[in-house]
């Protein structure tokens, strides 16, 4: 998560979408009196800064909660979002990996342990309504990033510069081809927690799209 004071923008860290090496790249623009929150493992050249009180996942809503009511309606708000099926893929070798390399993809999804992201950019209540100014989708994350680094004033010059863990991933097939259909359908996803929800911004990721 970055609240950037100097450029009048909160980003909020979504899970498997780039997050790590996008608050890479923003820290090393971001002014001292920002708020940088920090990166386990470390990604150098990261530096975190004036993070009390915040963490690296935190919801919207809580930043919310913790800053000045005209900051919130102020500055810019922005996240990104990814392919459901192919995000929870990318956790998959993440938790794979750092388990030894033993874990198959079926006894994951039996676990239903998947990357949920809705509840970091919209209403606790109300998960239909999005609270963040802006969704960039992670299959075009550089040209909605240079979108909105360019409203924004931010210098971006069309690389992040950094790909944090993309070591995690070793098989770079697409989604499709490694899913089986019965892996891959609702009831499968569905054994964890809501994978979906009807949102204008997640639309294009209905199952429909598989």
């Amino acid at each position: 998560m970055i609240l950037s004071h100097k450029y009048k923008f909160i980003f909020v860290k979504t899970f498997k979408t780039a997050g790590t090496s996008v608050e890479v790249f923003l820290s090393q623009v971001c002014g001292p009196l920002d708020i940088v929150t920090p990166i386990e493992p470390h990604v150098e050249p990261h530096v975190a800064r004036n993070y009390q009180g915040y963490f690296n996942h935190i919801p919207a809503a809580e930043i919310r909660d913790h800053i000045d009511p005209h900051v919130w309606s102020e500055y810019f708000k922005f996240c990104v979002e990814r392919n459901p099926w192919d995000k929870t893929l990318s956790h998959y070798h993440m938790n794979s990996l750092r388990q030894g390399g033993g874990l198959s993809l079926e006894n994951f999804l039996m676990q239903g342990d998947f990357p949920i992201n809705y509840p970091k950019y919209t209403e606790p209540e109300d998960p239909h309504e999005v609270i963040v100014d802006r969704v960039i989708y992670y299959e075009s994350l550089l040209e909605g990033l240079g979108q909105t680094f360019r409203e924004l004033a931010v210098p971006f010059e069309g690389s992040l510069g950094v790909n944090a863990k993309s070591d995690y991933r070793k098989d770079r097939r697409p989604y499709r081809q490694v899913y089986t259909d019965a892996q891959a359908s609702k009831e499968s996803f569905e054994r964890g927690p809501r994978f979906f929800v009807d949102s204008h911004f997640l639309s294009p990721y209905l199952y429909s799209s598989w």
